[in-house]
């Protein structure tokens, strides 16, 4: 299998001059399902990332409990109040209803691991209609479930696994050489969807392609910078990107953006300096 070295052509069919006459959502609307007590920031770097990756519209369903501090992070913020004091599955007829009125949807910043938790998250993505970028805490609740989730077929969701959810995900830790690669299109093809396999080179496959992204640095272990990724490549895939294709794109941008940053800031990286190094990217 061919694997594509990704550079800055990847961006060329996404990021196109806008009509003059363009209307709020022409862009994509993106629905965050994310934190809890502990993780209040990464929802809200998640719909940041995700408006400076050129989304129109984000809402980030939370906990009521939260939800005043994740929209306190920026006026751009909209948070939208889930009862109780973390997602369960009391909550899922409403985030069902929710994503109806959105293009895609990033699911996993900062939920945490309760058990309601996990389940709200597999039966939401075994309902779900809509494409979705499934992380972080997500990934392992995927990991539980995954042969009621991936059975079914035409299924647009993209997985952001660094090396540990990968392992949660699969069983098999990804080393820092090439066998990374192998790994990815094994699980990809075996799942039926597309792995973005997070690390100093990303690794991004469906199965049938394959790219490496060699952009981003060593500061980018910040907290916070898989956040990033993960609402770039939902502002893609709510403006009708293939998975495929914004995988890749969230992968060169993000990293880009990381190396950007890290000129400036050296050490002291943190992931608000990669989301406000997005648009000298993508311009």
């Amino acid at each position: 299998m061919r694997t594509t070295k990704l550079d800055a052509r990847v961006l060329k069919d996404i990021y196109k001059p806008r009509p003059d006459w363009s209307h709020k959502g022409d862009f994509g609307k993106l629905l965050i399902i994310g934190g809890s007590r502990r993780y209040t920031g990464a929802p809200a770097l998640c719909a940041l990332a995700a408006l400076r990756a050129g989304c129109d519209l984000t809402r980030t369903a939370c906990p009521e409990s939260i939800s005043s501090v994740v929209a306190g992070f920026s006026p751009n913020i909209i948070a939208e109040p889930l009862e109780g004091d973390f997602i369960s599955l009391d909550n899922l007829k409403t985030l069902l209803r929710i994503s109806e009125d959105f293009d895609a949807v990033c699911i996993g910043s900062g939920l945490g691991r309760m058990f309601t938790t996990m389940q709200a998250v597999t039966e939401f993505l075994k309902k779900v209609k809509k494409p979705c970028v499934v992380d972080a805490d997500a990934i392992h609740a995927v990991a539980y479930d995954l042969k009621r989730i991936f059975p079914k077929k035409g299924r647009e969701l993209v997985l952001t696994p660094h090396s540990h959810e990968f392992f949660s995900l699969t069983r098999m830790k990804p080393r820092p050489d090439s066998s990374r690669i192998a790994l990815a299109q094994k699980c990809a093809k075996k799942l039926g969807t597309t792995i973005l396999l997070k690390g100093y080179r990303d690794v991004i496959s469906d199965g049938r392609n394959t790219a490496v992204n060699a952009s981003g640095n060593p500061g980018m272990t910040v907290g916070g910078t898989g956040d990033v990724i993960s609402g770039i490549c939902g502002a893609l895939l709510a403006r009708g990107i293939s998975p495929y294709k914004a995988a890749c794109a969230a992968a060169f941008i993000a990293g880009s953006a990381g190396d950007l940053a890290s000129e400036e800031k050296g050490p002291g990286l943190l992931a608000t300096d990669v989301i406000e190094k997005i648009p000298d990217v993508i311009r």
